[in-house]
């Protein structure tokens, strides 16, 4: 039977082992520790929470003027099924493990900013696709008479919820790379059966063949039947979720930690410029029958363009991990459940919940002013078709720029909770204007304008934030699985709102009506906007738990005392691992202090 000591020698060993980094991920992990504390078996089993480990030692160096003794000590996961023989598990060890030093540090390479291009532009392709129609809904519905702009948007969505729920276990089996591949392939086929012949069209224009216009011209006018649109909405409308629910994952396995909620930001939003897209082109070109058409060609091949490149360039992970954080989550085998598995994992984190809440408050009111832009407009005075379209299109690139800038400052502050609360009480008060006509003043179109561009850079980030705040109170779950259940919770919650909100729309409410300067009428759909914000601050304000990736990074970069990690709600020796360590069958009660942990990675680096 092990000792008191020894057991807590054998914690600390299983600890600094688990922080430590590896280089391939193909086979079961090894971490070579120099000068840990030795061991008292040249073989010893660790059970964790996240499978089983053993610890072998090799003596490299002793003091004699001293009481301690050092090894190199070489951590190895059990492959699954071998847990119950010691002789197959020394087999594994010897012909199967991955040794790295202590030397081993964080990287990142030139190549996460070409994964962060394709990925986004997947996302932009996905959403112009999605609203390719809806700045021109007239001409589709006389294309395909019987059959609206508004039912198409909606299969599509429909799709898009159906499939989030695959993502996840589609990710962990196939890997990031082919599942990328596979979709972007996939949204390929589908604009190649909605535009079929097109496409020819812009590829004669673009290659200068003037002799050939005639005949593309009688091909691209033909619209294919309206089966084959249905059939491509729903093919793009199931590889979407690849392109939103995966930014999460992307930033973590690519991108450093002070690097992550900016690319998440960039990858999650960029599909609000497909939307913008959607309207400024969809409305110069799908103006007739024939426009459409050749529309629909212009899409099928900017889309071939983004999946040629995807397929040529797109990679699964680096080879070495970008963040200590991830290198601790590859060392430890990290296996995720399946995708309902996981779902109530992290329903069951404390903290979850709240990002949860922010994420569906801001997409929900950003669908719902970007599906009714039109009437805010006008109600505002702003008339012309044209400025609408502009207005819409700087609504969606405000937030694309708000999520980069306000990103980058949480990415060095980890602020998190401070900075959504600041974005949620801008959100209130200037989604307020939207709605609002002040019967002394009379409309302001400037003002009305600067207020939706305010929103978008207020309401938006939101989303981004949330999403690697999820991620990061939940760590080591599955970011996929967290960013699936963000957005199909997001999803359903603006389906759900924009009939109400359509509703809701034609109500007026004046307010202040005995004081003539601000005597005012606001509209019943602001009031249901302001009301979820209100609630979702509320909510929001109570979040208080601790922030598990950023304090397995926080070595990195010194900041480890910093308040806003919320470091008080981990019981001391449960930082990251939360290990319930077993030596020859005795469970370890003994905890790691702060003081200790704070040496332990001092020694590390």
């Amino acid at each position: 039977m092990k000792t008191r000591s020894s057991n807590m020698s054998m914690k600390i060993v299983a600890y600094l082992a688990l922080l430590m980094s590896m280089t391939s991920t193909t086979t079961p992990p090894t971490t070579t520790l120099a000068f840990a504390p030795t061991l008292t078996s040249p073989l010893i089993s660790a059970t964790t929470r996240r499978g089983q480990f053993y610890l072998k030692q090799t003596k490299i160096r002793s003091n004699n003027s001293s009481n301690h003794r050092y090894s190199k000590i070489e951590m190895t996961k059990v492959p699954n099924g071998d847990e119950d023989s010691d002789e197959s598990n020394n087999s594994a060890i010897q012909q199967q493990q991955t040794v790295v030093t202590m030397d081993t540090q964080p990287q990142v390479y030139p190549q996460r900013w070409v994964q962060l291009l394709y990925l986004s532009l997947l996302a932009l392709l996905s959403d112009w696709i999605c609203f390719s129609v809806a700045a021109s809904p007239s001409t589709f519905e006389a294309a395909y008479p019987g059959h609206s702009a508004a039912s198409l948007i909606d299969i599509f969505l429909f799709t898009n919820v159906a499939s989030c729920f695959l993502v996840t276990d589609t990710v962990a089996r196939f890997g990031l790379e082919k599942s990328i591949k596979g979709a972007a392939t996939l949204m390929a086929v589908g604009c190649a059966l909605r535009s079929g012949l097109g496409f020819v069209s812009p590829v004669v224009d673009a290659l200068g063949l003037p002799e050939a216009s005639a005949l593309t011209a009688a091909t691209s006018s033909n619209l294919v039947p309206y089966e084959f649109v249905l059939a491509g909405t729903i093919f793009v409308g199931a590889a979407q979720p690849f392109f939103q629910c995966t930014p999460p994952m992307l930033s973590a396995t690519w991108f450093a930690a002070d690097e992550r909620a900016t690319s998440t930001a960039v990858a999650l939003n960029f599909n609000q410029i497909g939307i913008a897209t959607a309207f400024l082109v969809g409305g110069g070109m799908a103006t007739t029958v024939d426009g459409l058409g050749q529309y629909f060609g212009v899409i099928t091949v900017m889309c071939a363009l983004v999946t040629a490149g995807t397929l040529v360039q797109f990679q699964n992970r680096p080879p070495t991990p970008p963040s200590s954080s991830e290198i601790e989550k590859l060392v430890s085998g990290e296996e995720e459940p399946p995708f309902w598995e996981s779902v109530k994992i992290l329903f069951a984190t404390p903290g979850f919940t709240r990002p949860l809440a922010a994420f569906i408050c801001s997409i929900s009111i950003t669908n719902i002013v970007g599906a009714f832009i039109d009437e805010v407009m006008e109600r505002g005075g702003v008339t012309d078709q044209f400025s609408i379209d502009l207005a819409g299109a700087g609504f969606e690139f405000a937030i694309l720029l708000g999520g980069i800038i306000i990103g980058g400052y949480v990415d060095r502050t980890k602020q998190y909770k401070s900075v959504t609360l600041a974005c949620l009480l801008s959100t209130i008060f200037l989604v307020i204007p939207l709605g609002l006509t002040d019967h002394f003043i009379g409309n302001e179109p400037f003002l009305l304008v600067l207020a939706l561009l305010g929103l978008g850079m207020s309401a938006g980030p939101v989303q981004p934030i949330n999403a690697e705040l999820a991620v990061d109170v939940s760590y080591p779950s599955d970011e996929t699985a967290v960013e699936s259940v963000q957005q199909i919770g997001g999803n359903l919650v603006s389906a759900l709102l924009v009939p109400v909100a359509e509703m809701l729309a034609k109500e007026d409410y004046e307010i202040f009506r005995s004081v003539k300067l601000l005597d005012s009428d606001v509209r019943g759909d602001v009031v249901l906007l302001v009301g979820i914000a209100v609630i979702t601050y509320v909510y929001f304000s109570s979040f208080d738990a601790p922030l598990r990736r950023t304090i397995a990074d926080c070595g990195d970069d010194g900041t480890c005392e910093a308040p806003q990690l919320n470091r008080e709600g981990l019981p001391l020796g449960r930082l990251i691992v939360e290990e319930e360590s077993k030596v020859g069958g005795n469970k370890v009660e003994d905890k790691v202090t702060a003081e200790q942990e704070e040496k332990l990675k001092r020694l590390i680096k």
